[in-house]
């Protein structure tokens, strides 16, 4: 279902970040695609799709011709965006977080962060598990009492070095 939308570029997120953004954003409404229909397309995930879409992954020239396509908008602005000079920005911004989705997540590894840390030490040792080679997945699970977000973090498990 296509809609109008009209994002504010200097109103949080988009405000850090570049003006393309933006555009992605109102092209993916007005033609009424959904983040996994745009990975699918372009051949890549829904997250790194949505990741991309806040400048927080960098894509190919390649990838951005895809994504022209997709959304028909002009490759040279895409390209001229977040293109080959695009670095991109990681991370969350303010912390703690004032969006309520990211807080939520943010409180979860506050809360139970430790026993996570204690349990891969358990199964894998002195290390930790990489976000950069990670894959995460969304899944709605239905439940009688309301339905559950399953979110899956698949990352790699990189052991400390001794030297």
């Amino acid at each position: 279902m296509a809609s109008t939308l009209k994002v504010n570029p200097e109103a949080a997120p988009f405000s850090d970040l570049p003006p393309i953004c933006a555009a992605l954003f109102e092209a993916k409404a007005r033609k009424g695609l959904t983040f996994d229909q745009i990975g699918k397309a372009i051949d890549h995930d829904e997250v790194w799709v949505a990741s991309l879409f806040y400048g927080q992954a960098k894509a190919t020239e390649e990838e951005l011709a895809k994504l022209s396509q997709v959304l028909e908008l002009p490759n040279n602005e895409l390209q001229a965006g977040i293109g080959e000079a695009w670095i991109p920005r990681r991370g969350l911004g303010p912390v703690p977080p004032q969006d309520p989705v990211l807080y939520r997540l943010f409180e979860g590894v506050l809360v139970y962060g430790n026993a996570i840390k204690a349990i891969i030490h358990e199964k894998f040792g002195d290390g930790i598990m990489s976000m950069i080679d990670c894959k995460v997945n969304i899944q709605r699970k239905p439940d009688p009492k309301g339905d559950r977000v399953l979110l899956t973090f698949d990352g790699k498990f990189l052991p400390y070095s001794k030297w």
